[in-house]
């Protein structure tokens, strides 16, 4: 594992690289969720780009992890600025020029925007765990109990394990835009008829952010292009909460795109 930092419009960023580059396979791109960073994604990039023989980016958004803290409060946009202003430039930055995106939650949202909005050519393939394309009232109460658990309990000092300085910027702007008004018209679903490129689409079946609603909609909204799998005994987290499982099935997704 090599880690260093990037400068994106002038604020530093941690990037991880993990595996080795083999010939002219496409880079593994890892994307993390609203309250995630480098560190928290734990050995999962590792074990995929083990098993593939492939090398693996994971970096850190500003706010998060060890980057450069952000502007706050975030806007409702804050996912559409990611992938269409700042992923460019992070993979300009790193020269990679063949990437299979795979995001959890927002992560996986950024890869969807990212794919059906910039046509980026580099990118060949998206794997989204959990990813979101429209807010759901159903799950609300889950931003009340995360509030609760980071001014009273003790995520905040979980949290601060990761993130450090940036425990507050990583929180509190995600929190914060989710609980927004206007994010209860937040949609993506423009996006995804314009994705070219195969998806794999992956959530537990007990995530507490997502109802199975999110699926069914991306791949409605892909048609052909997208490959579902539900997760038994899962979370929001299909990567850790059932790790074995998940690695299988992103190995065989991707194995199968080079065939």
């Amino acid at each position: 594992m090599s880690q260093e930092s990037i400068i994106i419009d002038n604020t530093r960023l941690e990037v991880c690289w993990v595996g080795v580059k083999e010939n002219e396979k496409p880079d593994l791109v890892f994307l993390h969720e609203g309250l995630g960073c480098v560190e928290l994604w734990r050995d999962f990039p590792h074990a995929l780009c083990q098993k593939l023989g492939m090398r693996g980016l994971i970096y850190s958004r500003a706010g998060y992890g060890k980057s450069d803290p952000c502007e706050l409060p975030r806007m409702v946009t804050y996912m559409h600025h990611e992938a269409i202003e700042i992923l460019p430039k992070v993979l300009d930055e790193v020269d990679i020029k063949s990437a299979i995106l795979i995001g959890h939650s927002d992560g996986g949202s950024i890869a969807i925007i990212h794919a059906g909005a910039t046509g980026d050519s580099r990118v060949k393939a998206i794997v989204t765990l959990a990813a979101h394309v429209f807010s759901e009232k159903e799950v609300s109460g889950v931003f009340k109990s995360a509030l609760a658990s980071y001014q009273s309990g003790d995520l905040m000092q979980r949290l601060k394990k990761y993130h450090g300085k940036n425990v507050d910027h990583a929180f509190y702007g995600w929190h914060d835009a989710w609980t927004l008004p206007e994010f209860e018209s937040w949609n993506l679903e423009e996006f995804l008829p314009a994705i070219n490129v195969p998806a794999l689409i992956i959530q537990g079946i007990n995530d507490e952010y997502g109802t199975s609603s999110q699926v069914d909609a991306i791949v409605k909204g892909l048609g052909s292009k997208a490959i579902s799998h539900l997760i038994p005994d899962c979370g929001h987290s299909p990567h850790l909460q059932q790790k074995s499982m998940t690695t299988n099935i992103v190995c065989e997704f991707i194995e199968r795109l080079e065939q």
